[in-house]
């Protein structure tokens, strides 16, 4: 009994990482970050050539202070497409979270106000 238990506890946690992979890797540069957040994004299917630009804050510990706000968002259709695509974006950001930054990179970027822009391929 013990040893199902033991497989069913390993493949919850592989599971796990796979809906919620690991962003263990430690980001140096803003430049790092981007790109760790950009790997995360997938626009949804029908979205044009829209693109939304969200504004957030990081703590130290690669969480987020708030909710990211979207600044700019060009989206074509009514309000529900626009909705759709900002909500695709957040939650890119969010599924990619917690970060791991260096010490040095933790020092200076907490509370910093930052901005990236999700978009659509062209």
């Amino acid at each position: 009994m013990k040893s199902v238990a033991k497989r069913v506890a390993v493949v919850g946690v592989m599971l796990a990482s796979a809906v919620h992979p690991s962003n263990a890797a430690e980001l140096n540069t803003m430049n790092d970050v981007g790109t760790a957040i950009q790997a995360c994004w997938t626009p949804p299917a029908d979205a044009g050539t829209a693109s939304v630009t969200l504004s957030f804050s990081f703590k130290r510990d690669g969480t987020l202070i708030g909710p990211p706000r979207p600044t700019a968002i060009k989206v074509e259709g009514g309000a529900m497409a626009k909705k759709s695509f900002v909500d695709a974006a957040t939650t890119a950001l969010q599924n990619c979270l917690p970060l791991t930054f260096s010490a040095k990179l933790a020092q200076g970027i907490a509370g910093n106000v930052f901005t990236l822009q999700f978009a659509s391929p062209k």
